[in-house]
């Protein structure tokens, strides 16, 4: 599969909404703060999208302050998994942060989402701290690192 990984536009606003509810059900961000992330309204935050012949299936949330860089969001829509785009998407965050001075990207990923942090780790992650009932359903945050320098 061919894909190309680019800056979102607003015009990707309404696509991206809809990869955020898919994949992050409950813990999908409301659609006016993806809007305005993905719009440049945010100005830490920066959007990616993993575009194919059918159009944008995936995308990533990144900022970068200082030296310090956090994936906020990564997702690919269910049909469009295991074809490497996830992969694509990151390595346009850790472009974008180390461009930025970051010399190190952190990440929050559920302790029970075994293929996330499957993910991570193959891409040199590590697993650096843990925050208890983090998310709205009361689920664990495992926090990983990956140095950049």
């Amino acid at each position: 599969m061919t894909a190309v990984v680019r800056p979102a536009r607003p015009a990707d606003a309404d696509v991206v909404w809809s990869l955020e509810e898919e994949c992050l059900a409950i813990d999908a961000w409301p659609a006016g703060l993806v809007r305005s992330g993905v719009t440049g309204e945010t100005p830490t935050v920066s959007f990616w999208v993993a575009e194919t012949a059918q159009g944008v299936v995936g995308y990533a949330a990144a900022s970068v302050v200082a030296d310090l860089a956090e994936l906020q969001r990564i997702a690919v829509g269910t049909e469009q998994r295991r074809r490497g785009l996830a992969g694509l998407l990151l390595g346009a965050v850790v472009t974008h942060a180390r461009s930025g001075g970051a010399d190190r990207l952190l990440l929050e990923v559920r302790e029970d989402n075994d293929a996330a942090r499957a993910f991570y780790r193959r891409h040199g992650f590590t697993e650096i701290d843990r925050r208890r009932r983090y998310y709205r359903d009361g689920a664990t945050a495992v926090v990983m690192l990956l140095p950049l320098d």
